[in-house]
């Protein structure tokens, strides 16, 4: 009997989830919309949970990427718990022209160190600064103490990585996502370059980046 040759289909690719935290207003849906679609809109929209997916090549290797937007605006405990349960990297947006909103990733932050206290290795954490085109020229050159004082309570205290970002003016959001993803342990080494092949969750195609309107089908964090 001449051998079988059956079809071997490809294995799942891994998913890589990261989710958004943080208070209402600031900024979070912003980032994320910019990074996939390229376009900032101004008007603030509450979000209950929104999230997107994507296909990816992280390097040679596929991965499907998985962005939770959470509500800033409405509280549900259960469903933060499992979306940090559920997290391989977190970003913590606060507004850096809001102090109370940096209390409040202060919290988040101490419920994600709870939650998530055995992990080996550690989840990765970024805490985001956002709406910095409030501040032209930078919060360290117009308030030196006070980005000072963010950056190292985030980086000495919490042990997390810091990056101040504007989703208007499309400032380090790129690096945002990059950042974290390159901290995410995937079971296999993987590269630096992250292309988005095939866009899955059902939204408009993206202008080109930092422009509104037009198509863009792929996308690269180098």
């Amino acid at each position: 009997m001449a051998p079988s040759h059956k079809h071997c289909e490809d294995p799942e690719p891994p998913t890589v989830r990261l989710v958004f935290l943080g208070a209402a207003g600031v900024g979070k849906t912003a980032l994320i919309q910019r990074f996939l679609t390229g376009r900032f809109e101004s008007r603030h929209r509450r979000t209950v949970e929104e999230l997107h997916g994507l296909e990816c090549a992280l390097g040679p290797r596929p991965v499907r990427l998985e962005v939770l937007d959470t509500s800033g605006s409405y509280s549900f405990p259960a469903m933060r718990k499992l979306s940090i349960r559920r997290a391989h990297a977190v970003a913590l947006v606060f507004s850096l022209a809001e102090p109370g909103s940096f209390q409040e990733a202060q919290r988040l932050r101490a419920e994600v160190a709870e939650l998530r206290a055995h992990d080996r290795p550690p989840l990765p954490v970024m805490v985001v600064g956002n709406k910095a085109d409030l501040f032209p020229g930078g919060l360290s050159r117009l308030q030196p103490p006070l980005a000072e004082h963010l950056a190292a309570t985030a980086e000495l205290e919490w042990g997390c990585s810091y990056l101040e970002t504007s989703a208007k003016q499309d400032y380090n959001v790129q690096r945002l996502f990059q950042d974290l993803l390159l901290q995410v342990q995937l079971p296999s080494p993987s590269a630096a370059a992250l292309r988005l092949r095939r866009w899955t969750d059902g939204q408009a195609r993206p202008g080109p980046q930092g422009h509104a309107g037009g198509k863009r089908s792929s996308c690269s964090v180098q």
